[in-house]
């Protein structure tokens, strides 16, 4: 009986020494650390320029110009955080892909479906996430954002541990930056027509309830007979210049039962009751 103990104890320990060992992320992709440092450094020395406007007039003459530094200032901080599903296969296949060149795309964060997170620029930086797209008066979303991916294809519900981790990072931005209530959206809110993400699975009430996001209450008044749904969207923040593309935008975050360019009575009440509180 010791002999065959013995045996099985030694067998372990020889499998365990012959199996592959999980190298941790920051190992994996020490290259890509490399070249992100490289070129935070580089954007550091232009910050660090203390270089006067070399202006000239309509004859050509140099215009006189000095530097002075002034001592009030700070970094621009996000207002807003954009969430999105990666539509891709894994957590592994998102972060190959945005620490690749070609396809020149990338989030502050990545979550897994285990509710791992995944750092991958400084809050304070430009991530490219939100691309062509529009918010309110806003044209360039990535300059005032936070990107968030969600591990998910886009067509499968999302994993309790990400939504419990995705709160919590929500908790610490919203504390860190200031971020007001309203400025939780998806990426399917700032390019209606042209992408989906987060999708209609996504738990939108969930996160209003605490305190990332509006959603519409439980007992809601109807729409008066003169409601203007289309000023209405506008104003919470849609680009109404393609109007159907908009209201599908919206039916997918604040209805989520369809995907369509048609507001039901349901839905002209929802918005009403929703954009009161914007």
């Amino acid at each position: 009986m010791k002999n065959r103990l013995l045996l099985l104890f030694t067998t372990a320990i020889i499998i365990t020494s012959c199996s592959p060992k999980v190298k941790p992320l920051a190992s994996r992709y020490a290259a890509t650390n490399k070249v992100y440092t490289e070129h935070a450094d580089s954007l550091s020395k232009v910050l660090l320029a203390e270089n006067p406007a070399m202006l000239t007039d309509s004859l050509g003459r140099p215009i006189p110009s000095e530097w002075v530094g002034t001592v009030n200032f700070n970094l621009r901080k996000p207002n807003y955080v954009v969430i999105h599903y990666t539509a891709q296969d894994s957590l592994a296949q998102t972060i190959k892909t945005f620490t690749l060149v070609r396809p020149q795309v990338s989030a502050h964060y990545v979550i897994s479906k285990d509710g791992n997170v995944v750092h991958m620029l400084n809050d304070y930086m430009r991530a490219w996430h939100a691309g062509v797209g529009k918010w309110g008066s806003i044209s360039d979303m990535n300059s005032c954002s936070i990107g968030i991916e969600l591990d998910n294809k886009g067509n499968e519900p999302f994993a309790s541990a990400q939504i419990n981790s995705l709160l919590a990072l929500l908790a610490k931005l919203k504390k860190d930056y200031n971020i007001p209530t309203a400025n939780f959206i998806g990426h399917g809110d700032v390019a209606p027509g042209r992408k989906p993400d987060p999708g209609i699975r996504f738990p939108w009430e969930l996160l209003a309830s605490k305190g990332f996001g509006y959603y519409s209450d439980m007992i809601i008044v109807p729409a008066p007979a003169n409601f203007d749904s289309a000023t209405a969207l506008r104003l919470i923040g849609y680009d109404t210049r393609n109007l159907p593309a908009a209201i599908g935008a919206f039916k997918r975050h604040f209805v989520q039962r369809e995907e369509s360019t048609r507001l039901t009575q349901f839905d002209l009440d929802v918005l009403y009751n929703v954009y009161q509180k914007y």
